[in-house]
């Protein structure tokens, strides 16, 4: 598919009520009530806070593709594409659509998460990481992905997910604007039957985002971790493919990568709809750089702090107010970084940097200091 075309589907599909970082269940139950007159939504079962998960049903093809976002409850990016991906599935008059529909079978969990998205945090209502809990299962939430997975058997799964901006594609100043991963099935990371189809996917969708966001896919760590919902898959032989939504510049809403998650989607739901994947062409996968950690949101370089001629690189902490996400910014490292890149970069031509201690005291760095450069506050902990 050309690229004119694909813009053009997010344009006309795009779902228009779902913006920004923060999103739960209250922005997606008008869109299931929506939705359930078209299709098939039913309740799978309830998080350890009581709160419904739901799966939505749609196609009905040979090929079962499973798909559940916000396993991270603020990992969203995901979300907001899934949505809009349904309203191009329910689109009648859409031919690829139908298509698809006809070849496929759609599996979705919007949100397994409802409880870590309504507080804006990675971890459930018990402060488990779902993700970490494939194996013992001891988080309701757990039990219902394992039961669906138990239920339909999928030929596919795609685990959907958010990573943070210090993300690059590579040691470059490319972010990874959208990385993938073919997860491990074990502990040599071998090259099995099911990743290799995963892998020929993987590079069917960067070879349609090169045109798109060149050197911005990354590919993230395979390292095996058995406690982890795709390497379990991996492990049983289910392709599976991890997606992370990243850092495109200056999208802290993640409204652009949004838009990419939507064309990978589109991408790979077509290739499998279209051909019988064997895993022949798994090569491409091996092309994408893996990620690395060259990025930090702001880097003021070259400023006299205390006497030194230093770098300060400062990080976002995400918080939640008044059902807001906000940024706030933290200093994290105070050193010569040449070797790392700022989305943000502020130079400083060796202008003095003045240090004001809290409350008239000498503390340690370490503790809190308060800095100011460009009429901006930022603070160190």
């Amino acid at each position: 598919m050309d690229i004119k075309t694909l813009q053009n589907l997010f344009t006309q599909y795009k779902e228009s009520s779902l913006f920004g970082r923060y999103i739960n269940l209250d922005h997606i139950t008008p869109l299931l009530d929506f939705l359930s007159s078209k299709i098939d939504i039913k309740e799978l079962g309830t998080s350890e806070n009581n709160v419904p998960i739901h799966v939505i049903k749609i196609g009905h093809g040979p090929k079962k593709l499973l798909f559940w976002s916000q396993m991270h409850g603020n990992e969203s990016t995901t979300t907001k594409a899934v949505f809009d991906l349904l309203n191009f599935l329910i689109d009648s008059q859409n031919i690829l659509a139908k298509e698809i529909l006809e070849q496929c079978t759609l599996h979705i969990v919007p949100i397994l998460s409802p409880d870590g998205a309504k507080l804006y945090t990675r971890h459930n209502y018990n402060n488990i990481d779902l993700n970490r809990d494939a194996q013992n299962r001891t988080q309701k939430e757990s039990i219902v992905l394992n039961n669906l997975i138990n239920t339909i058997q999928p030929d596919f799964a795609f685990n959907l997910h958010g990573q943070r901006t210090i993300f690059s594609a590579g040691d470059t100043n490319h972010p990874a604007t959208v990385s993938f991963l073919s997860p491990a099935g074990d502990k040599e990371c071998s090259i099995t039957p099911s990743r290799k189809i995963a892998m020929e996917i993987i590079a069917e969708m960067n070879t349609m985002l090169q045109k798109m966001i060149p050197n911005q896919v990354g590919r993230y760590d395979d390292g095996f971790n058995i406690n982890c919902v795709g390497d379990t898959l991996s492990h049983q032989g289910i392709p599976t493919i991890l997606f992370e939504a990243g850092h495109y510049p200056e999208d802290y809403d993640r409204e652009v990568t949004r838009e990419y998650i939507f064309y990978s989607l589109i991408a790979a739901i077509q290739y499998i709809a279209r051909i019988t994947i064997k895993g022949d062409k798994y090569d491409g996968y091996f092309l994408i750089p893996e990620n690395s950690k060259c990025f930090y949101d702001i880097i003021i370089r070259d400023v006299i702090l205390e006497g030194k001629n230093v770098d300060i690189a400062i990080q976002y902490t995400e918080k939640l107010v008044e059902n807001n996400v906000k940024f706030v910014p933290k200093v994290v490292k105070i050193e010569n970084l040449r070797k790392f890149y700022g989305h943000r970069e502020i130079i400083g031509k060796k202008r003095v940097i003045s240090s004001e201690n809290v409350g008239n005291m000498i503390v340690p760095e370490t503790e809190l200091l308060k800095f100011r450069l460009n009429s901006e506050l930022f603070s160190i902990e």
